[in-house]
């Protein structure tokens, strides 16, 4: 159960926060790095959300998806380090990345194949879900450095989960523009020549 009733502590003021273990580590230390991208990325979602009031079948899966994100949070804010915790750590599920494996087929099964890039344009949430797309790869590349330091452990969920949901977002992205009727904005390879 989280309880927040005071939002500042004072003891981040030396540079450092506490994982969900009680260590603490550098504000800088890539593990921090990492769920602080996974929380940007949930804020992004806020954003294109306000833009889905026409499409809510989109928008109940990223509602869904910004739960997640703070399972995915609290995954990464919790490395397993072979100790005996108090407490039963949240991983990610592989029924939760494999529901976002549904959703892409599910939404792309309304789309035509595409024949070039697009580009993060088009309808208002179709481009804020372009940039859901980036932010989300920042995190899994953040995720990813992290799970390849020997003395880190990333669990496995939380790197496929990731990995699923940038996909998400790009695809997300085109069924808005289909939805909308804006259509992809394909990219044309040396236009401006």
């Amino acid at each position: 159960m989280v309880v927040l009733n005071r939002i500042y502590t004072r003891t981040g003021d030396a540079g450092e926060t506490a994982l969900g273990t009680g260590e603490r580590l550098s504000k800088a230390h890539i593990r921090i790095s990492a769920y602080g991208t996974v929380d940007e990325t949930n804020a992004t979602i806020g954003v294109a959300r306000l833009h889905l009031v026409e499409l809510p079948k989109l928008d109940a899966m990223l509602a869904r998806i910004q739960n997640e994100l703070f399972d995915l949070g609290a995954d990464l804010c919790v490395p397993d380090r072979g100790e005996k915790l108090e407490f039963e750590p949240l991983r990610i599920l592989p029924k939760q990345y494999e529901r976002i494996e549904t959703e892409i087929d599910e939404l792309n099964a309304e789309l035509s194949p595409l024949r070039s890039f697009v580009l993060p344009a088009g309808h208002a949430a179709a481009a804020q879900l372009h940039i859901c797309r980036t932010v989300c790869r920042r995190a899994e590349r953040l995720v990813v450095e992290l799970a390849a330091i020997e003395a880190e452990h990333v669990s496995e969920g939380a790197i496929a989960y990731i990995n699923r949901l940038s996909d998400f977002f790009f695809v997300a992205s085109r069924w808005v523009n289909f939805k909308s009727g804006t259509g992809d904005v394909l990219w044309v390879p040396g236009k401006t020549r």
